[in-house]
């Protein structure tokens, strides 16, 4: 779909340069996922504000901060758009919770990313059908098991173009944007809690640890949870 020398010319323009570009290039079948963090937010204001035909949605787990909640009302009043939000198919949920008991995943990391799976990647997976391009908000700063990622590369296990536009930023200046352009964002975030995930899964990291230690914080994983699997 696109060729070597459209991926490098994307690549070097600014974040709404990039957006509209798409847009044009791919008229529809462009998809936004949002999990309402810092980076997420910076994309939405610009999806939103300039009324791009991208759809963004977002994955309620069942078991989210109510400051999630809190910020996806603030964001559906703010911009007058709604964003489509996809939920874990209640069997699956009964199921586990049912066999591995309401925090079964505390009890093993197989447990977890079963948990991961039925609350995000199924959901997802719905969500992505139709899709030609997948919008993320991953930065290669974030852990080590994403700096090998290029911001628009082809995803062969979901055959779609994956665009992570934020890739190269730093946090100092994702800071600096949301200061300077009013961007809503989890008072979490103040908190200690960088990546947020869902409610058990999370705590407020120390000063000076990875943004992604407060994440399943009681296991030694790679810190994902299948969402955005290695190739």
């Amino acid at each position: 779909m696109f060729s070597t020398e459209e991926i490098q010319q994307i690549e070097t323009l600014s974040l709404e340069q990039s957006l509209f570009k798409l847009c044009e290039m791919i008229p529809d079948g462009i998809v936004f996922s949002t999990s309402l963090g810092q980076e997420d937010q910076i994309i939405t204001d610009v999806i939103f504000k300039n009324k791009l035909p991208i759809k963004v949605f977002t994955l309620d787990t069942g078991r989210l901060f109510y400051e999630h909640y809190d910020l996806l009302s603030n964001n559906n009043s703010r911009y007058k758009i709604k964003t489509e939000v996809y939920f874990p198919q209640a069997d699956d949920v009964e199921k586990f919770v049912n066999e591995k008991g309401i925090n079964g995943f505390f009890h093993s990391i197989e447990n977890r990313k079963e948990c991961c799976y039925i609350r995000k990647v199924k959901p997802l997976n719905r969500a992505l059908q139709g899709a030609k391009v997948w919008i993320t908000g991953l930065r290669s700063e974030q852990s080590e098991n994403r700096h090998s990622l290029k911001m628009l590369e082809w995803d062969e296990s979901r055959q779609l173009y994956k665009f992570n536009p934020l890739l190269h930023w730093t946090y100092d200046e994702i800071l600096k944007y949301i200061e300077e352009h009013q961007i809503m964002d989890l008072p979490l975030h103040k908190k200690g809690f960088i990546s947020v995930g869902c409610k058990p899964c999370t705590r407020a990291i120390e000063p000076g640890e990875d943004p992604r230690a407060g994440r399943w914080w009681w296991e030694e994983s790679q810190k994902e949870c299948g969402l955005h699997s290695e190739k």
